[in-house]
């Protein structure tokens, strides 16, 4: 008897997948053929925690929207009772970049223990959050770390091209960003526009910006604790 309510329970649960994801499939139809215009290109349209709330996704954007398609969202759902931001998560997990096409070249490298994980981020010498994560990056081993130099506060720019001038980089900004001391002026050439335009290219408006190996985008600092349980997670 048991068993057999387990399978009819299944059968149940399987054609309600299938009926919501017919369902999807016509709204990304729907929104493809008369919407594109206002929202651009239609890349997914999934189900969403909520009944009858679709998520739908286009190039670099997530709206939400009806069954019948008469209304579109534009904002964030948040799910109160875990305090997560939903959209902000999907968004993470769908417009993550391919860490090995990320123009590394251009960042400075710095190898800590055996170096076995990886990490890039996006950081401004006068920004006070980029600073408390060098201090928790002190706690960190066992990693390559991959640093975009990206001034947007006003005096950064000449302090990223003192450190990208330096004889040793990784020295001179960890003197700067640890100990407070301020690299000699620079006069060489260096790639900070091109890593301007990367961070444009990624959306990337403020600092610490922290890019994990599986692409994953995290917006802001983290404690030495939180990183290297993303760093675990994030290979």
């Amino acid at each position: 008897m048991l068993r057999s309510l387990l399978v009819l329970l299944l059968t149940v649960s399987l054609a309600h997948a299938a009926e919501e994801d017919k369902t999807a499939a016509t709204i990304k139809a729907n929104l493809q053929k008369n919407y594109e215009q206002l929202i651009g290109p239609v890349s997914q349209v999934n189900r969403t925690p909520i009944v009858g709330l679709y998520e739908v996704v286009t190039g670099d954007h997530i709206f939400y929207t009806d069954k019948s398609v008469q209304y579109l969202i534009d904002g964030n759902m948040f799910d109160l009772k875990m305090r997560r931001n939903v959209t902000e998560a999907r968004s993470r997990q769908l417009f993550a970049v391919d860490f090995n096409k990320l123009p590394l070249d251009l960042a400075v490298k710095k190898v800590k223990g055996d170096g076995n994980r990886k990490m890039a981020y996006f950081t401004d010498p006068n920004c006070g959050y980029c600073k408390k994560l060098e201090h928790e990056l002190q706690d960190v081993t066992n990693v390559t770390l991959y640093l975009f130099l990206y001034p947007i506060f006003e005096g950064s720019a000449e302090k990223v091209q003192g450190v990208l001038c330096s004889a040793d980089k990784v020295k001179a900004w960890d003197e700067m960003m640890l100990n407070g001391v301020t690299p000699a002026t620079g006069k060489c050439q260096t790639g900070t526009e091109k890593v301007r335009q990367l961070g444009a290219k990624l959306k990337v408006n403020g600092t610490p910006a922290l890019i994990f190996a599986n692409g994953v985008i995290n917006p802001g600092y983290m404690p030495a604790a939180q990183l290297e349980e993303a760093l675990n997670k994030n290979r």
